[in-house]
């Protein structure tokens, strides 16, 4: 099967939602577009995402009554499920920060370039204001905050627990779409899944309470019947605006 160029992905990729029996896939080429995923655009390369790779047909037929027993997650080969950990950003930050100190090696601050002292305190310091919350009232105090400071000058005000889930999932889902256009270019099928049981999801997959289901993308190789129709979008002119 040869590989797609990036356009030829984009074209090749559809929801697909009867795949073939009769046409496995095999895990390692599903294991690398997962590596692919990771490589995705996130914000302040938090990376707050984990993905669960869904081969056993045992799990994936636990799973798939749990997506309402759709087409695409019934005749799934595989099922990847893509899970936002907001609750990491402690981890994830310190794991920035440990970056950062291989490429600039702690020395005195006199000593230490703009850019350094930027990069360690956005970790050490915005991230923290921004990530850290207690029940949401943190969260109406950086608000207020923000707010003030916003009439004077250009601002940061997504500081909320919920502008922040937002953001999480956001960057979560571009790693989805590298997934599927990595799938596609190596000629397999997937479909994004949001209707499912998330809570019940998470217990299958032994979650805990921070984590939640950003979406499930079933994996197979499609049947002439599994693609619904010819795609639809708008005019393109309805959705394209040059400034």
């Amino acid at each position: 099967m040869s590989k797609k160029t990036v356009s030829e992905a984009i074209a090749y990729r559809r929801s697909v939602r009867v795949y073939d029996s009769e046409k496995p896939i095999e895990t390692s080429i599903v294991k690398k577009c997962i590596a692919q995923a990771v490589l995705a655009p996130n914000s302040s390369n938090m990376q707050l995402w984990e993905f669960y790779h869904i081969t056993s047909k045992q799990t994936v037929s636990k799973i798939a009554p749990l997506c309402f027993n759709q087409n695409a997650a019934k005749t799934a080969q595989q099922l990847v499920v893509v899970v936002v950990r907001k609750d990491l950003w402690k981890q994830r930050a310190k794991a920035n920060l440990q970056y950062l100190n291989t490429i600039f090696p702690p020395k005195p601050k006199s000593e230490q370039s703009s850019r350094e002292k930027f990069a360690k305190n956005y970790y050490k310091k915005l991230i923290p204001f921004v990530y850290n919350d207690f029940l949401g009232i943190l969260g109406i105090f950086k608000y207020l905050t923000v707010l003030v400071s916003g009439i004077f000058k250009p601002i940061y005000r997504e500081v909320r627990s919920k502008d922040i889930r937002v953001v999480a999932h956001k960057s979560a889902a571009l790693a989805a779409q590298n997934f599927m256009l990595s799938m596609a270019a190596e000629g397999y099928d997937t479909c994004p899944m949001e209707g499912s049981d998330t809570w019940r999801v998470k217990k299958v997959l032994g979650l805990p309470i921070g984590a939640e289901i950003n979406m499930i993308i079933s994996c197979g190789i499609r049947k002439p019947e599994g693609v619904y129709g010819e795609r639809f979008r708008v005019p393109f002119e309805e959705v394209y605006n040059e400034v």
